[in-house]
């Protein structure tokens, strides 16, 4: 039976966890043929994150420091040091649905990367602001005639990968242009991306994203990646993903 990590990347979201965790379709991804698991990478979190997760029967793997980039990493890193065969990563904030990872699932076999479309998906009420819904267009465009390939949705928090293209990623980032650099390091890498429409809703508790400043980090991390393509710092025999175990 094949294996199947959902990794949630958390700091203070024991709301969030308590409500996604037990959403994953457990049932169902086993009458596909997969078992599952859930990594939870807690940054710090100084609520009952921990607790709720590991009393929900998720691994948690403690970060060192803090980071949504770094976060990631770790979990990618944990990932490809285990025998799972595919990763899902998706948000743990109530904004996306993890009932949907099923549809997700169905594709893996097929696909070297999946990412969830919000923007051609369906966006409830309260869950973007104009200024976030123009903020992401305005980057997905700009991605795409940076890089010449085509983004639905370049800050998608909702991703799956085989074992294969996710071992290909060099990254480095540290906050939220994690999903820019992983875009920009499958157009370099030559993997290519598949869209689903999914739908988005509104956050629970206190949002962690500055719309302005970390859209001009992302957009920042998009011209960087276009001049230097690979991360200088990467370390030799730590694999592709420039963290320490």
């Amino acid at each position: 039976m094949p294996h199947l990590t959902v990794m949630l990347p958390a700091i203070d979201e024991a709301e969030g966890v308590a409500e996604i965790i037990p959403r994953i379709p457990h049932s169902k991804l086993e009458e596909m043929g997969w078992d599952v698991s859930i990594m939870v990478v807690d940054g710090g979190s100084s609520d009952d994150t921990v607790k709720i997760s590991k009393a929900l029967g998720a691994e948690v793997i403690r970060q060192q420091g803090s980071g949504k980039g770094a976060a990631m990493r770790l979990g990618f890193l944990h990932f490809l040091k285990s025998k799972s065969d595919s990763w899902i990563m998706v948000d743990c904030d109530g904004t996306y649905h993890p009932e949907q990872i099923v549809n997700f699932v169905k594709l893996l076999p097929n696909r070297e990367i999946i990412v969830g479309d919000r923007l051609r998906g369906r966006i409830d009420d309260g869950a973007m602001t104009r200024l976030n819904y123009l903020g992401n267009h305005l980057l997905t465009w700009f991605a795409t005639t940076l890089f010449g390939i085509g983004t639905n949705d370049l800050c998608s928090g909702f991703w799956a990968f085989n074992r294969e293209s996710l071992s290909k990623l060099k990254l480095n980032s540290m906050r939220f242009e994690i999903e820019a650099e992983m875009f920009t390091s499958c157009a370099v890498e030559g993997i290519k991306i598949s869209f689903i429409p999914i739908r988005y809703s509104k956050r629970l508790g206190e949002a962690k994203l500055g719309s302005v400043p970390d859209g001009w980090i992302i957009l920042r991390k998009l011209l960087v990646r276009k001049i230097f393509p690979t991360p200088v710092e990467l370390r030799l025999g730590e694999g592709n993903l420039g963290i320490k175990d």
